[in-house]
């Protein structure tokens, strides 16, 4: 009797994890996909190490740690989410990692106005010039950025190196990694452009008469 007591239990074990298995394809956000991923795993490994199915229990040992690491990603990237958008300082030093480093003379250009538009800067050390906006950056800054976000070919100014200057730039295909890979770099990229807008509109809109 308590034979066929334990097969009902570790058959219930058994269909539990088929739901929950189920229930993780069903869902569209990856927080509960990998909680219900790891719940299944568990009851398949308990199901398979009963019934001594060791495949099975090999695929879900092997699948558990896997799913768990993932877990920790998704956390690990809402927590970066949750600082960035709290936080008032932009960091763009992961394009380093993705970029092209050159090295540019004080008062050579690094695009002129007219250039095709193909690649966003990163400033490592030195300072540039952006000429007809007469805004000066510095080490951390980045530039060119504008050139992914419109339909524009050419570059609207030229960008020249006050002083020696070593920068990073990256291509649109990795500029979009980027941005899948670290949607807080994302958010960083989104608020200097923001910034950026305001300052030109405080620039060009003339002050009204008698102001």
């Amino acid at each position: 009797m308590d034979h066929f007591a334990n097969l009902h239990w570790i058959e219930a074990v058994g269909w539990l994890a088929s739901i929950l298995t189920v229930a993780s394809y069903s869902v569209a956000t990856m927080l509960p996909l990998r909680l219900l991923a790891i719940a299944s795993s568990v009851c398949f490994a308990a199901y398979a190490f009963t019934l001594q199915l060791w495949p099975l229990l090999a695929m879900e040992l092997i699948l558990l740690p896997i799913n768990i690491y993932r877990l920790w990603q998704v956390l690990a990237l809402r927590g970066k989410l949750s600082r960035a958008t709290v936080s008032t300082e932009s960091d763009f030093s992961i394009i380093k990692a993705y970029g092209k480093r050159k090295t540019i003379k004080a008062g050579e250009v690094v695009f002129q106005r007219g250039d095709p538009v193909d690649q966003l800067y990163f400033i490592a050390k030195g300072r540039v010039s952006i000429e007809e906006m007469q805004v000066d950056l510095c080490a951390g800054d980045i530039f060119g950025e504008i050139a992914f976000f419109t339909n524009t070919a050419t570059r609207i100014a030229t960008a020249r190196c006050t002083e020696d200057t070593q920068v990073y730039s990256i291509d649109e295909k990795h500029f979009m990694r980027l941005q899948f890979e670290d949607p807080s770099f994302g958010i960083a990229v989104m608020r200097i452009i923001t910034h950026r807008l305001i300052e030109n509109v405080g620039k060009t809109v003339e002050p009204a008469p008698g102001a």
